[in-house]
């Protein structure tokens, strides 16, 4: 169920980088089914007319890479020419995997950093002038990590604390414009390549689902919803904000503690 009336986003225009799988594409559909021209990105040329095949309505397919920034620019560009300015930019693209830092390798620690952090950063700065201000909505896709420091996840947590800031720092930036910016920290999210690569059984699933106060991953639509918020006119006065949608995870481990 959805609290949001049909046509929400009606006339409004949408980038989702990241956008052809996991949450990202959930995102997407949600934006899409509400009325919104919906233009998706990812590396894979297939996956992304495949993702917008599946959202329909007009929806773009754009493929290049976050991390070159002349390619996204040219990609945002492309959108913005079709759909005549952006109203709503989501940076979703991401890259993770487990590792303690001595067996991490420094590409490997790089190559996080430059999905995630530059990533974000090169769709957030590309996309300023193709903006239509104001009233602009971005939105970035954070995580549990920038605050709570996980074993295994040195990259992810550098990365995601960056980008907590650069929302912060863009939003204080771009607010005389009326350009909003926050973000979007979801905790573990069912069926997503992710979380399958972090907990890749049943047991670990149970686990890391016993910690979390609300006992369960999230699934796609719950934080499709909360994209959708943020970038409706409900939050017109929100900029700034990373918005936890984890369940309570971010509380800290709420499983029953063994005693004696």
């Amino acid at each position: 169920m959805s609290a949001f009336p049909d046509g929400l986003l009606d006339g409004k225009t949408a980038f989702v980088a990241g956008g052809t799988s996991g949450v990202n594409l959930a995102i997407a559909l949600r934006m899409s089914e509400l009325g919104a021209r919906v233009a998706v990105l990812g590396r894979n040329p297939e996956k992304a007319h495949a993702a917008a095949d599946t959202l329909g309505r007009g929806a773009m397919a754009l493929a290049s890479d976050v991390r070159d920034y002349a390619a996204t620019q040219e990609s945002l560009r492309r959108a913005s020419d079709a759909f005549g300015g952006l109203d709503i930019v989501v940076s979703g693209a991401a890259g993770n995997f487990v590792a303690p830092a001595l067996d991490m390798s420094a590409n490997g620690f790089k190559a996080v950093i430059d999905i995630d952090l530059i990533g974000t950063f090169n769709v957030f700065r590309a996309c300023y002038d193709f903006l239509r201000r104001p009233g602009a909505s971005l939105i970035t896709l954070s995580a549990g990590q920038a605050t709570v420091p996980l074993v295994g996840q040195s990259h992810a947590c550098a990365a995601k604390a960056g980008i907590n800031h650069l929302v912060r720092v863009l939003a204080m930036e771009w607010g005389p414009t009326g350009v909003r910016v926050n973000g979007l920290a979801p905790g573990p999210v069912a069926g997503t390549e992710g979380m399958a690569r972090l907990t890749s059984t049943e047991e670990a699933v149970q686990r890391l689902s016993s910690r979390i106060p609300m006992r369960r991953y999230a699934h796609g639509h719950e934080i499709a919803e909360a994209a959708v918020f943020l970038c409706s006119a409900s939050a017109s006065y929100i900029t700034g904000t990373i918005l936890d949608c984890d369940g309570g995870a971010h509380l800290g481990d709420s499983s029953t503690p063994q005693v004696g």
